[in-house]
């Protein structure tokens, strides 16, 4: 196939012109092209509003002329390319006297099982969450009426943290095994839109993606596997070095030989009982911040220099290096999206943002974060960051009273008490709110750096740094504050533990941790033969 680079066409054509721009590239007739695939597309607007896509294309040519053609067109930015399918590796020999069990059914842990499934080795995957019907009714109940249920909430539950988030599905890890392309080919084969294998900022949003887990999960029972909701791993059975039984908190102990803990950023109760069992855990830096809103048509204006129907809510990402050194970014970014309680604990409590497939609220929200490290952290514990959380969510449930407490812009410059109203920015929130004084809740030194980069920000997005904007707190689950070493075969230092995603320390989001999941799984695959 030839790609070609650089395709740059208005925003709103047809395909058909694509293919015909695509002939003009190779000095070919249309009709000389037997097929062509679109690898990446872009916005292009650095001459807003006149908006352009920019494609990456991979054209087949009839009777396979593909070098000469090439050779002809003399097209800097073409060039012949060999398409490099994903390839799991054969099985291996070593016996397995009992099903592989997988802890955890976020992105991490259904990849791995859905693999392990497809590949004759029939996964036990346990979950402490409901599945994700009954999970979505729990959420929407708390939300609603402030009832939290600890093992069915935002962060614990079928599909993970990520199933009431964006949805969004980049990833900046550099990916040559084609796990990457596999991950986006997968979730289009459980229900996403095909537009997420070559859009630049591919998303699937919390609506659809609770579909496309549900689906997976039936594929991995079809396929031979177990899922079993309601089943928390509280201890683990170890003999001479090695992993020998999972317990549940039923009491209930199932035998291993391999057992893979994808348990998210949030199993604080997992992290610790790992540790009391010896296994090999170091903290690691992560951030902490607020979240914040602004209308999405300013946010639209800034980024695209008008409304496009046809590209959706617009999105951005800021980053700033403040005077004292610390680094302020936005994560998370969610357009046309909603601020949610993301709580998991009694008496603690976090936020989120999350967007539907449409992307269609009012609000773009995304959280501004600040990064910490081990020497920020209460105790010089493996667990500090864990500590530094907790200490953080119990004061924003005190300032809000169980609630979600928020501030604008302007109060929280300003300091002191806010004045507990609104401007023309309404809240678009998901849960209870009340009124607080944020400072109160960072501190002064990062509260400083939030000013700071607000403001700095401003330079880059017109109206960001608005007295109006909406802040929520805290945003303390960007990442997992510890990580759980394991050797190249995937193994941590308990023999028959491996860990994986997000949890452990070794991704970062959907699409990395369903990518660290297969690579989970395969180190499985090469070692054990499957068990049929």
């Amino acid at each position: 196939m030839i790609r070609i680079n650089q395709l740059r066409i208005p925003i709103g054509h047809s395909p058909r012109e694509l293919s015909k721009k695509a002939a003009r590239a190779l000095r070919l007739r249309e009709e000389e092209i037997a097929g062509l695939q679109i690898v990446r597309q872009s916005v292009d607007a650095r001459k807003k509003p006149d908006l352009v896509y920019s494609y990456i294309v991979d054209v087949q040519i009839k009777g396979g002329r593909e070098e000469k053609v090439l050779a002809r067109a003399k097209n800097r930015n073409a060039s012949l390319v060999k398409e490099k399918p994903y390839c799991c590796p054969a099985p291996g020999t070593e016996p397995l006297k009992h099903p592989p069990v997988i802890v955890g059914t976020g992105p991490a842990g259904l990849f791995c099982g859905l693999l392990l499934a497809q590949k004759g080795y029939r996964p036990i995957l346990l979950e402490r969450g409901r599945d994700v019907d009954r999970r979505k009714e729990d959420v929407d109940r708390f939300w609603e009426g402030g009832q939290l249920d600890p093992k069915s909430n935002v962060q614990f539950g079928e599909g993970g943290a990520g199933t009431f988030s964006d949805g969004k599905l980049n990833t900046l890890v550099k990916d040559v095994s084609g796990r990457n392309g596999e991950v986006l080919r997968i979730l289009t084969e459980f229900g996403a839109d095909p537009a997420i294998r070559y859009a630049s900022k591919p998303h699937i949003g919390t609506d659809v993606l609770s579909r496309v887990v549900k689906a997976i999960r039936q594929e991995i029972i079809r396929l031979g596997g177990q899922v079993r909701f309601e089943s928390q791993v509280t201890d683990l059975s170890v003999r001479d070095g090695s992993l020998e039984a999972l317990v549940l908190e039923s009491g209930e102990k199932i035998p291993v030989q391999a057992a893979v803990f994808a348990v998210g950023h949030s199993a604080r109760d997992t992290f610790s009982m790992l540790l009391s069992r010896g296994v090999s855990m170091e903290p690691k830096p992560f951030a902490v911040g607020l979240r914040i809103q602004h209308p999405q048509a300013m946010i639209d204006e800034s980024q695209y220099g008008r409304s496009v129907k046809e590209l959706g809510a617009a999105s951005y990402k800021v980053t700033w290096k403040a005077a004292g050194g610390r680094g302020i970014y936005s994560f998370c970014m969610c357009p046309g999206g909603y601020v949610v309680n993301a709580s998991s604990e009694p008496g603690r409590l976090a936020v989120n943002g999350m967007s539907y497939h449409g992307r269609a609220g009012e609000n773009a929200n995304s959280a501004l974060i600040i990064t910490v490290g081990p020497e920020d952290f209460p105790d010089e514990t493996v667990l500090g960051g864990v500590h530094f959380q907790q200490r953080l969510e119990e004061k924003a449930y005190v300032l809000g009273n169980g609630r979600i407490p928020v501030e604008t812009y302007g109060d929280f410059k300003a300091g002191g008490p806010p004045k507990e109203r609104f401007g023309q920015v309404k809240p678009q929130f998901k849960g209870q709110w009340a009124f607080a004084d944020l400072r109160e809740l960072l501190g002064p030194e990062l509260s400083e750096t939030m000013v700071e980069g607000i403001e700095a920000f401003e330079h880059m997005i017109r109206g960001f740094s608005r007295e109006d904007a909406i802040l929520a707190g805290i945003e303390s689950r960007t990442s997992s504050p510890v990580r759980i070493p394991r050797d190249e075969q995937g193994e941590s230092s308990l023999k028959g533990l491996y860990p994986c995603g997000e949890g452990a320390g070794y991704a970062g989001g959907i699409t990395s941790a369903a990518m660290d999941g297969m690579k989970t799984a395969e180190a499985l695959i090469r070692r054990f033969a499957p068990v049929y």
